[in-house]
């Protein structure tokens, strides 16, 4: 079965820093964009990173620019997500996802995700 499972997530002070990890397995990987989302009750999965297949590009929510980069290790069938200089709007369960068609950029659209993470919580005290 598909698997896509994060770690990493906890409680931070603002301003502090967390690196998030997500490993893919039962699926291929490396030819793939993924991407990073996060969510808050009551309000829509808002996208936050995504990286193409080859990691030649990525994209950014324009809030995280400069503070968060997301990377890739195909070796290992895992992606990244480091965070810093947290905000506590950056609180959010944070899921992982993978594109369903092969050698994809860095898609922002929730549509292009085939899989998903079940999420791992963030938060950013004041």
């Amino acid at each position: 079965q598909v698997q896509l499972v994060e770690s990493g997530g906890g409680l931070v002070q603002a301003g502090g820093s967390l690196t998030l990890s997500c490993t893919v397995s039962g699926r291929p990987f490396s030819g793939y964009g993924v991407g990073w989302f996060r969510q808050v009750p009551g309000k829509e999965r808002e996208f936050v990173a995504a990286i193409s297949y080859s990691g030649d590009d990525t994209n950014y929510l324009g809030s995280v620019k400069g503070r968060f980069t997301i990377s890739r290790a195909n070796a290992k069938n895992t992606m990244y997500l480091q965070m810093t200089s947290l905000k506590p709007e950056d609180t959010a369960v944070y899921l992982c996802a993978a594109q369903g068609m092969a050698y994809g950029g860095a898609s922002a659209r929730p549509n292009d995700y085939h899989d998903w993470g079940q999420g791992t919580q963030v938060t950013v005290s004041s």
